[in-house]
Formats: C-alpha cells, sequence, structure tokens
C-alpha cells in the first residue's frame, strides 16, 4: 500500500478579524495557486489515488479540492476528522485498514505536526523521527502490513519548489 501525505498549503493569518475560528482559515491566494501547481506536478508524475482522506478544516480540505479537481478525482474525496490537527493517528489507521482491500493509493490531506508524526510512527515506531513537512509537501509512504507503528518506509519527500518544477515539464 502506498500512502502519500500531503501538507495543507498556506493559509490566512490565525490572528485579524477575518477568521475567527481556526478550523475556518482558508488558503490564501498563493496557497490556492501553488496548490495547483502543486497538482499539476502531481499529474505529471503520473499520480492517481483510490482514495483522498482530507482533514475537515477549511485549508485542507481545499487544499484536497484543488488536487481531486486536477486529478479528474473529486468521486474519491472523503472527510475524516481523523485527519484534523487533534484526530486520532489510531482510529485513522484502522480506518484506512478496514478499507485497505480496495485501497492501493490513498493521499492522506492534513497539518503539521500531525502529519509528520504520523508519517515517523509509521516509520520509526515512534513521533521522535526529524521529519518536516513545509506547506504543500508531498511524501510518500510504502508498506505491506499497515498497522499504527513501524511498518512502513519513506520512499521519498518533495517540497513544493520541486513539484512545481514538475508542474512545468
Amino acid at each position: 500500500m502506498e500512502l502519500y501525505f500531503l501538507r495543507h498549503a498556506k493559509a490566512v493569518p490565525r490572528t485579524g478579524r477575518a477568521v475567527q475560528r481556526d478550523a475556518e482559515r482558508p488558503l490564501t491566494p498563493e496557497g490556492e495557486a501553488k496548490t495547483w501547481l502543486v497538482a499539476k506536478g502531481m499529474q505529471n508524475l503520473g499520480l492517481t489515488f483510490d482514495q483522498i482522506w482530507t482533514s475537515p478544516l477549511v485549508r485542507a480540505r481545499r487544499t484536497a479540492e484543488i488536487v481531486a479537481e486536477a486529478l479528474r478525482l473529486t468521486s474519491k474525496l472523503t472527510l475524516t476528522v481523523h485527519l484534523a490537527p487533534d484526530g486520532d493517528p489510531r482510529r485513522l489507521m484502522g480506518d484506512i485498514k478496514q478499507a485497505q482491500r480496495s485501497l492501493g493509493r490513498v493521499l492522506l490531506v492534513g497539518h503539521e505536526p500531525y502529519l509528520s508524526e504520523l508519517a515517523s510512527t509509521l516509520v520509526s515506531g515512534g513521533p521522535g523521527m526529524r521529519l518536516t513537512l513545509k506547506k504543500a509537501s508531498l511524501a510518500l509512504l510504502v508498506t505491506d502490513a499497515l498497522r499504527y507503528g513501524r511498518c512502513a518506509s519513506l520512499e521519498w519527500l518533495l517540497v513544493p519548489r520541486q513539484l512545481a518544477l514538475l508542474a512545468k515539464l
């Protein structure tokens, strides 16, 4: 199974009058544009997904929607509270494992430090591995036996600048 981790793109700041709650922070215009470039880079890599699971928070959900639209996978989009910053990674892994028979490639769209801690746990067995997903970065983990704990290997990590270069191919 291939698990792709995508951090949401740049969102409006937490402070200010425009947004009252953190969960409602949208992407900035720059974040939207970067996400379209990242999605084009993903398309040029030939990536496709059986499902796209996303945090319900506006900035992550919009990032996932852009990728789904660019890759023509809007019917594969699923919201899960387990990808929210305070989500339960054990339950997320359980839900994915339960659906695993029909899944080979899953894109997980969420937040930091949640995504890097989950990736660290899947690769090293705990959250201590130093891995940082910059905004709009994409990582691939591969596993033969998904579980919450050491079960995967990190195949690659691409930062937005690299994905933008791939978009221009």
